[in-house]
């Protein structure tokens, strides 16, 4: 015959198991950052934009020795938008930081010609009572040019 009731073992391992994920995310919250994933406190996700204030699209582009600009990513350079636009005032503070990109490029893409610039650009996309209007304007916010 079988029981639904759990055992007072079954009980405090469960019991233990809230509380340490209960501390876990209490100290995630209070101390933690985006990269204790799941306990971090989430702050990607915490602001909130106006309803007539413009919609941020941060991206990264590069150029290479060809002249070409490519949009530089995770897959191809590495880098993760959002970590970017967590270092845009880095990167605005000093944009030679934006070299570690093209480096990180040149070792994921050996045989490509190497990047010689990189840009953040911020495209703001225009919005009224809380709609897209189909305008934007892109502004350049970091630039670093290979010497």
């Amino acid at each position: 015959m079988q029981t639904d009731t759990l055992t007072a073992t079954g009980r405090l391992v469960r019991a233990s198991a809230t509380v340490v994920v209960f501390a876990l995310l209490t100290a995630g919250t209070l101390w933690g950052t985006d990269d204790h994933f799941p306990f971090g406190p989430f702050s990607m996700y915490a602001g909130v934009n106006g309803p007539n204030d413009p919609a941020p699209d941060t991206r990264v582009e590069g150029v290479d020795a060809n002249g070409r600009t490519l949009v530089l990513n995770e897959h191809n350079a590495g880098v993760r938008r959002a970590e970017v636009e967590g270092l845009e005032a880095a990167y605005v503070d000093d944009p030679g930081r934006l070299e570690l990109i093209a480096d990180s490029y040149a070792r994921m893409n050996p045989d490509a010609p190497p990047i010689v610039r990189v840009t953040v650009i911020v495209r703001l996309h225009e919005i009224r009572n809380s709609s897209l209007t189909g305008r934007w304007h892109d502004e350049t916010r970091a630039e670093w040019e290979r010497p």
